[in-house]
């Protein structure tokens, strides 16, 4: 039988803070006298959006999505499917997308062309997290709080097969 995988520390939860209060200034400067719908893709970001709108002074509304692409492998499928849809009508509001992180942009695009769809009034996308060395598809992020290594990281919402998202800080997992 194999060991369990051990996570070490890569962004401190004190970082993770001060991140949130930074894109929080931003997006409030940007979003001024409106009132975004913000979509949380389930499951990872629920951790961050929850600590992000916390911080933002704007009248929001809040909204979920749930993609899967990634079953219990730390590998995309590369295939991805809306397994839980929107319950807000998106068609002329300003969207802003909460993402816990931007791996390859394959689930990030479909997820945004998906919404365009929609015909939102304008549509920016907030990552956490950024992992551009594995980037198949483009993706423009409006809103990024860190770009970090070629690692698979959990913890701070973020799991491993349902695992390690209580961790307070970012971690990355060694096998």
């Amino acid at each position: 039988m194999g060991s369990q995988p051990q996570a070490k520390v890569l962004i401190s939860h004190e970082e993770i803070a001060k991140t949130i209060t930074r894109l929080a200034c931003e997006i409030e400067r940007d979003y001024q006298g409106k009132q975004p719908l913000l979509i949380g893709v389930l499951k990872g970001s629920f951790v961050f959006m929850a600590d992000l709108i916390r911080q933002l002074h704007l009248w929001i509304e809040v909204d979920f999505v749930k993609l899967s692409s990634y079953g219990s492998s730390k590998e995309t499928s590369g295939k991805v499917k809306v397994v839980q849809g929107l319950n807000t009508l998106v068609k002329g509001r300003e969207v802003l997308v909460i993402e816990d992180i931007v791996d390859t942009g394959v689930t990030t695009s479909f997820l945004l062309d998906y919404l365009s769809k929609k015909k939102p009034a304008s549509l920016k996308l907030c990552a956490l997290t950024d992992k551009p060395s594995r980037r198949r598809v483009p993706v423009s992020i409006d809103y990024l709080g860190f770009t970090i290594p070629d690692k698979f990281i959990v913890g701070y919402g973020i799991d491993w097969n349902e695992k390690f998202r209580c961790l307070p800080d970012i971690c990355f997992v060694e096998d």
